[in-house]
């Protein structure tokens, strides 16, 4: 087998390697508040405690903010992703997110965010919080809940759509110098893969450090740590690691479609090479399974701009 030839841009070595996906189910909402202030705030609560369905539930985040002009009530707002591994786990973490945290938000409403034939219940399922005071609204072909509050009413939309043709774990691998070059490639890719809709990125800030690999010595461990990227056991483990790494970070994308996991890794790989090595990463690489698991494979070399 001939030896692959080393691919280099801009002094940042990209792996010959692909990020390993699988398939999803996913939900989106509006949220909408008197202020963007609080329409964010209700959707950072709402997306809190989502990093990883391992102990999670659902992987969450903000996908974009919406200005007045974009939202159905002509107010600020933002459309929140939240995925899951199965529709009934989906259907429970979109009821108690939306219940807990957007019903109780100052001044929040809460409409559908995605389209299709599939669909979940969202003010459907909530309206009970009325106590028999609730009132059901169609307008526009649309069916809407209004739920007495202290502060007035909450106006939730009665279900919202889901796709079956969601994509989780796509992911980029970030080798640096150090973790502070490591770290400020990463907040390079995150800034440009959060410009691609359809695309969120669940972990804190959209960056993980403790990537994992599946299973431990652990009984009941479904993950543990990636010994092979962790620095500090350089030496005593069969490492993935140079001598001159010392700080890996990772960024996790889920995607409302296989093309926009593309997009948002290709924005990541551009805003790193275009960074540099000297600044941020000496290398990017992606995590897989051998390609046996997931059916979705993301070769960096053909994401490449």
């Amino acid at each position: 087998m001939p030896k692959l030839e080393k691919l280099e841009v801009n002094g940042v070595v990209i792996d010959d390697t692909f990020a390993e996906a699988f398939g999803m189910r996913a939900t989106a909402v509006l949220i909408t508040a008197p202020s963007r202030k609080w329409a964010l705030q209700a959707a950072a609560s709402m997306t809190g405690f989502a990093t990883s369905v391992i102990g999670c539930g659902c992987e969450a985040a903000i996908d974009v903010e919406l200005p007045p002009s974009a939202t159905p009530d002509g107010r600020p707002g933002c459309r929140v992703m939240i995925f899951a591994v199965s529709t009934d786990e989906l259907q429970k973490q979109l009821t108690n997110r939306v219940g807990q945290c957007v019903l109780t938000s100052p001044g929040s409403a809460c409409y559908a965010g995605l389209d299709g034939p599939n669909q979940l219940k969202l003010g459907s399922a909530l309206r009970y919080f009325g106590d028999g005071w609730q009132i059901s609204k169609k307008l526009g072909g649309k069916h809407f809940w209004r739920v007495p509050v202290m502060d007035g009413e909450f106006l939730c939309e009665a279900t919202t759509g889901m796709t079956k043709e969601a994509v989780g774990g796509g992911n980029l691998l970030l080798l640096g110098e150090s973790g502070a070059k490591a770290l400020a490639a990463a907040e390079a890719a995150i800034e440009a893969m959060n410009q691609v809709p359809g695309a969120i990125m669940p972990f804190p800030g959209g960056i993980v450090r403790s990537g994992s690999k599946v299973g431990g010595k652990y009984k009941g461990m479904m993950a543990s740590t990636n010994e092979a990227f962790a620095p500090t056991l350089r030496g005593v483990v069969k490492s993935e690691l140079g001598p001159d790494i010392n700080g890996v970070l990772e960024i996790v994308i889920d995607g409302e479609t296989s093309d926009a996991v593309a997009a948002a890794m290709s924005a990541g790989i551009e805003a790193v090479t275009r960074l540099g090595a000297k600044k941020g990463a000496k290398r990017i690489s992606a995590g897989n399974y051998g390609g046996k698991l997931g059916k979705f494979h993301y070769h960096l070399k053909d994401l490449l701009p």
